[in-house]
Parts: structure tokens; C-alpha cells; sequence
């Protein structure tokens, strides 16, 4: 193959218990990118439809991850084009920049004929995410990647672990039409923690992943408890107690910040819980003024896919 087209979806990443550790990938929500092996040598961004975002190849996440993919094989001859159709808005909270990084590393990867294995990928997929954010997280672009939930089990060696997802998971998104960047939401953020907050947490992290393995969704629901990240980022988004409170009594098992935000999730059993928690906070909203976009989706469990 010479060039092929991909779906690079969007995820939430921290799912309140697990920052920069967890995330989920999620289904129909997501970019389009074409990506095209060059006879010229070098990585360059082409076309960008549905966003204002650097062509420069070094100041883009997606030529960025490629360039740290080459490097990595010691390849200098070979050429990259890459055309990105975003779908996700910048600064949204469900991984944008992660989307654009990781389905950029995927495709040549597979257009090299898979010098890479998935999870190996990641590491070149996070070299976007520094760019974006200062930080080089993979809580992102590890489900973008990998499909599913995913674990960040240790950053220094990289160890990230594809989870077990129970079917019956959807997700509802709102997405409040307000830029709340990652570099700034992870200002607001203190870098010490209580030990009684620290027990906590590791607690819940723990409680998630064992609801996700035992098909407990109670378990998954008590689990979905950040005590650290919440109180600090929560007030930089308008209306989030209401809308935390009004998905939880219209059955959701949780709800919290996507990411840095703005977005909010709530994660619910059965895709009917999930529509009935995005109407109900849907009217939250409207009476703000803001605009706001609301997803409902199920979890993917493959991460990025070919375009046919």
C-alpha cells in the first residue's frame, strides 16, 4: 500500500480515579486522516480540513509523532504525507491532539508494514501529546492505539496494559463550547497530594479495574470517585456539579471530567441509560447560553481502524 485512510477516534482519558494512567477509546467519535507514502523524503502535513492547525511539521502533533516513529527505525529516505480531517475540536477534552498523533503513527506504521507492534507505538504517538500540552501522558493515545480500556501501568519503563471492557458500557459526552487547554487545566493542578487523598484514589483505581474485569458495574459506579483532580479542574467548567448530580440521578454509574476538560462524561450500563442521561443533561445546559455538542457512544474496542 502507497496510502490509506483511517479513523482515528476519540477518548476520555482519566476517567476520574486514573490520572494520566486510565482511558477509554470511544466508538463513532473521531477524525479521518489520509496518510501517503511520498517519494520525496520527510514528513509533511498537506491538508487540514475542519481546523486551524499548524501545516508546519514540527509544530503539528500528528507530523511531530511521525518524525519520532522515523527516527526510531534510523529512516531517512522515507516520505510521509499526511492529510487530517478533524471532527474532534481542539481543546474539547476527548483526546484531539491524541487522535491526530496516534492514527498519524498507525498508519505509516502500517504503511511500513508494521515495524511496530500497537503498544510500541505509543511512545511515538505521546511525543504529539508533549507538543500539546507539555507532557508527554499516554492516557489518550494508549486506547487511541490499543482500542478499549487501558492501564499506564508505569511511565518509566513504558508499560501500558489493554483492559478487560464489560459490553454493556456506553459513555455520554457533553462538550460546552469553551477552550479549556491541557497546559492550562494542568496548572491548576497542585503537585503534592495528601496521603489520606493518595489512599483514596489508589483505592477507586484499584475498585475500577476489578469492576471492569468482574463485569461489576455497581463496583465500576463506587469506583468513579477522583478526590485530587476534580476539586481543582471542576471550577474551570460552568455548570459541572449540576451536571455530575443530574447524570447520576438519571442512572448513570458515574460521571466526571474528560480529560482536562471542558467535557464531562458519565459512563452508564446500556445505551439506553446513556440517552436518557444525555437529555437530561442536555437540559442542564441549554438554559446557560453556551454552546455544547453531546455524544453518546459505546466503547471501541479496536482503537484506530483503515477507512474502507
Amino acid at each position: 500500500m502507497k496510502s490509506l485512510r483511517v479513523f482515528a477516534p476519540a477518548t476520555v482519558a482519566n476517567l476520574s480515579c486514573g490520572f494520566d494512567v486510565l482511558g477509554c477509546c470511544l466508538e463513532n467519535v473521531g477524525d479521518e486522516m489520509q496518510i501517503s507514502l511520498s517519494a520525496e523524503a520527510g514528513v509533511r502535513i498537506t491538508k487540514i480540513e475542519g481546523a486551524d492547525l499548524p501545516m508546519a511539521t514540527d509544530k503539528n502533533v500528528a507530523g511531530v509523532a511521525v518524525i519520532a516513529m522515523l527516527a526510531a527505525l534510523n529512516d531517512t529516505k522515507t516520505g510521509v504525507d499526511i492529510e487530517i480531517y478533524k471532527k474532534i475540536k481542539a481543546g474539547s477534552g476527548i483526546g484531539s491532539s491524541a487522535a491526530s498523533s496516534a492514527g498519524a503513527v498507525w498508519a505509516v506504521n502500517e504503511l511500513l508494514s508494521r515495524p511496530f507492534t500497537n503498544a510500541q507505538l505509543v511512545k511515538f504517538a505521546m511525543e504529539g501529546e508533549r507538543l500539546a500540552s507539555g507532557n508527554a501522558h499516554a492516557d489518550n493515545v494508549a486506547p487511541a492505539l490499543l482500542g478499549g480500556f487501558t492501564l499506564v501501568r508505569s511511565y518509566a519503563p513504558l508499560d501500558v496494559l489493554k483492559l478487560h471492557t464489560p459490553k454493556d458500557l456506553f459513555m455520554t459526552i457533553i462538550h460546552p463550547q469553551i477552550e479549556v487547554k491541557t497546559a492550562d487545566s494542568r496548572r491548576v493542578v497542585k503537585p503534592t497530594v495528601a496521603l489520606k487523598k493518595a489512599v483514596t484514589q489508589w483505592g477507586n483505581l484499584g475498585g475500577f479495574i476489578a469492576g471492569l474485569y468482574t463485569n461489576d458495574y455497581d463496583l465500576i459506579g463506587r469506583s468513579l470517585e477522583d478526590v485530587i483532580i476534580e476539586p481543582m479542574r471542576s471550577i474551570l467548567i460552568p455548570e459541572f456539579e449540576n451536571v455530575k448530580s443530574t447524570a447520576l440521578e438519571n442512572g448513570a454509574l458515574g460521571a466526571g471530567i474528560s480529560g482536562s476538560g471542558p467535557s464531562i462524561f458519565a459512563l452508564s450500563k446500556g445505551k439506553t441509560t446513556a440517552e436518557k442521561v444525555a437529555k437530561a443533561i442536555e437540559k442542564v445546559y441549554q438554559p446557560t447560553g453556551i454552546i455544547f455538542d453531546i455524544h453518546v457512544a459505546g466503547i471501541n474496542a479496536n482503537g484506530v481502524t483503515m477507512v474502507s
